[in-house]
Order: C-alpha cells, then sequence, then structure tokens
C-alpha cells in the first residue's frame, strides 16, 4: 500500500466529511438571514445573535464552522467575524445572480429520500419528483434560478437566430417543464409583449409559480397549467424552452415530439441542460461530480418513474440531446451558448 496515497485519499475524506456537515449549516444560515446579517458588517457572536435573532451560543459554533471552512472570516485581535465583497455576493442576497445556499437546500432535501432511493437501487423501480420533500421544489428553484437570472435573457436569448427581435415585438412561449416558475416570469418580466406559458406535471410547483407571477406582476402575461411534456397545450408557439428537465423524463423523445409539432415553422426549441461531455471520462471532474450525484436521487429515479424506458441522467451531453431532438424531426440543432454549469442548444424544424 502507498502510504502518501493513502494520505491523500484521508485528506480528501476529511473534506467531504466536513462538506456533507457544512452543508446543514449553510441552510441554517439560509434560513435564519444569517449571511445577510453578517454582511451588514463585522460583528461578534452575541453581535451577530442580536441582529438575527438567534441563540449567542448557537450563533457562535455555526460562525466558527464558517470561517474554519472559508465562508466567513475571522479576526481573532476582535473576535469578530465577517463576509468579504466576494462572500457576501455569493451568500447574503437571494435575488442575485449567484446565491449558492439554494443548492444546498436542494442537497438537503434530495437526501431526505436515501431510504427509498437505496431501495430503488435494488429493485430498478423510479421515484417521480412528486415523491420528494418540499425542499427538493423549493431549492431546485434556489439552485436554478441564479443562473438564469445572470444569463437567459443577457445571453442565451440574444445567442438564438432571431429570438429576441420576436420575443421584443411580441411572442408566443412555451415554458415546459416550468417548477415554480422562475424562467417563466424572467420571461415575461422582459418581453412584455409577449405571452408565457408554463407547465408542469407537478401540481404543488404549479401553484407556487402562479404565486411567483402574481408577486412579480405579471399574472397577465404569465399563466401556468399542470401538464406533462407530452400534454401541454397549445401549438404555433415562436419559442419552447426547456430548462435543465429533459434529461428528467422518462421519455425524452416523445416530448421532444410533442414540441416539435407545437413550435411553429419558424420557431425555435431552446434546451438548457447541465454542462457536460458526451463520454464518462469527459465528465469526471468536480462539476460532474455533483450532476452526478444529484442524478442519482432526482433525474435517474424520476425518468424511471415514468413511462419510455429512458433514463438519461444529468450528464447525457450534447450527442445525446441532438440524437433526441433529430428523433423528434428537427432537422437543425447546435450549441448556442454555455456556462460553468450549462449548455445550451438551439432546435429549428
Amino acid at each position: 500500500m502507498d502510504q502518501d496515497r493513502l494520505m491523500e485519499f484521508l485528506g480528501r475524506f476529511v473534506g467531504d466529511l466536513g462538506a456533507t456537515m457544512a452543508a446543514g449549516n449553510i441552510v441554517i444560515g439560509h434560513r435564519l438571514g444569517l449571511y445577510r446579517r453578517l454582511a451588514e458588517g463585522p460583528a461578534t457572536a452575541d453581535e451577530l445573535a442580536t441582529r438575527a435573532g438567534t441563540d449567542p451560543r448557537y450563533t457562535a459554533e455555526w460562525l466558527r464552522g464558517q470561517a474554519a471552512g472559508g465562508y466567513a472570516q475571522y479576526d481573532a485581535a476582535t473576535d469578530t467575524y465577517s463576509l468579504t465583497e466576494e462572500q457576501a455576493f455569493a451568500l447574503a442576497d437571494p435575488d442575485g445572480p449567484a446565491y449558492l445556499p439554494g443548492a444546498f437546500v436542494l442537497a438537503l432535501g434530495s437526501l431526505r429520500a436515501e431510504s427509498q432511493i437505496t431501495d430503488a437501487f435494488r429493485t430498478g423501480a423510479g421515484m417521480g419528483w412528486h415523491e420528494h420533500h418540499d425542499d427538493v421544489f423549493r431549492g431546485c428553484e434556489l439552485f436554478f434560478r441564479p443562473g438564469y437570472v445572470a444569463n437567459l435573457v443577457s445571453s442565451w436569448i440574444p445567442a438564438l437566430d432571431g429570438v429576441a427581435a420576436k420575443l421584443v415585438r411580441g411572442a408566443q412561449v412555451a415554458d415546459v417543464g416550468c417548477g415554480l416558475g422562475a424562467s417563466t416570469v424572467l420571461l415575461a418580466e422582459a418581453y412584455p409583449r409577449s405571452s408565457v406559458v408554463g407547465s408542469d406535471y407537478h401540481e404543488g410547483s404549479i401553484e407556487l409559480a402562479r404565486k411567483r407571477a402574481v408577486e412579480a406582476g405579471v399574472p397577465d402575461r404569465a399563466r401556468f397549467e399542470v401538464a406533462s411534456a407530452q400534454t401541454f397545450s397549445g401549438s404555433g408557439y415562436d419559442l419552447v424552452a426547456t430548462f435543465d428537465c429533459l434529461h428528467d423524463m422518462g421519455d425524452p423523445v416523445g416530448a421532444a415530439r410533442h414540441i416539435r409539432e407545437a413550435v411553429a415553422e419558424d420557431g425555435t426549441w431552446l434546451i438548457v441542460e447541465p454542462f457536460a461531455g458526451d463520454t464518462t471520462a469527459d465528465n469526471l471532474n468536480p462539476v460532474g461530480r455533483v450532476y452526478y450525484s444529484f442524478s442519482s436521487y432526482l433525474c435517474v429515479p424520476n425518468a424511471l418513474s415514468q413511462d419510455g424506458g429512458q433514463a438519461l441522467g444529468a450528464q447525457a451531453g450534447e450527442a445525446a440531446i441532438r440524437d433526441v431532438a433529430t428523433a423528434a424531426g428537427f432537422t437543425r440543432f447546435r450549441r448556442a451558448a454555455e456556462t460553468p454549469f450549462n449548455l445550451v442548444f438551439e432546435a429549428r424544424p
């Protein structure tokens, strides 16, 4: 046995174990507003507890863990904690373009299903999205919305051939698999002359999406329906969008065929998927690890719970998505944009 390699692996283990337990504390910081209060300025544990209305002893232990993990700064001379500008940007603004705690809400929500997923490994059974804890739905919105805020209107839509101009003039848009409606609302806000219909098979998510549209002041141009990707209503859409959901479907080709029928002859299908290469070897990296891990709990079980027999998983890659679009009758397909976490494709009839 190589002792150096063993110690290297044990070091990885310590880091992973610390990160696993830290996830719960990050969610606590999110729920109690501890990051937002710490962003107001340096504070001792007692001072932050006063700001946040929390217990000082618990707050002290939380702060020490944040500093040890690099999520906060500690000044030993004054026994105070603070956030750098970058930490505050990523941890203290739930409406910002890079809010990280939402990812941990999603992760912990997913892990609540460990016993069911363990059984599924033995039996091959699926577990539908609707069967998960409520934190999965809310965490998913918190996880993906910052990326949509940062990129959807500023770069993804402009990367599509002629779509931005259509949306400005007034277009018909379908947002398929919309979840809590973050993308639907963003499109409705950015393009007031366009009408956006969000659909999702999960009724609870659609109820929250409707509330989000009202809160954003766009219920007149962002409406929602409970429907699967194979049954959503309407036709002649200028734009159909699927955001981080095609790989979750048990019958992605069936969904793509319905999209092909629903999109206008000069329309566009916008496909946003997790960043992935086409082979397993391409995805053996930190981003791939995140997506494979989520996929084991969410994407593959959901797909296996549905008719169709396919389970692309969160690391499907461009070639697999191209195959789906081609099988459905789309004749043009290209990668239009990308970020470190997403690939953005354009499919045309």
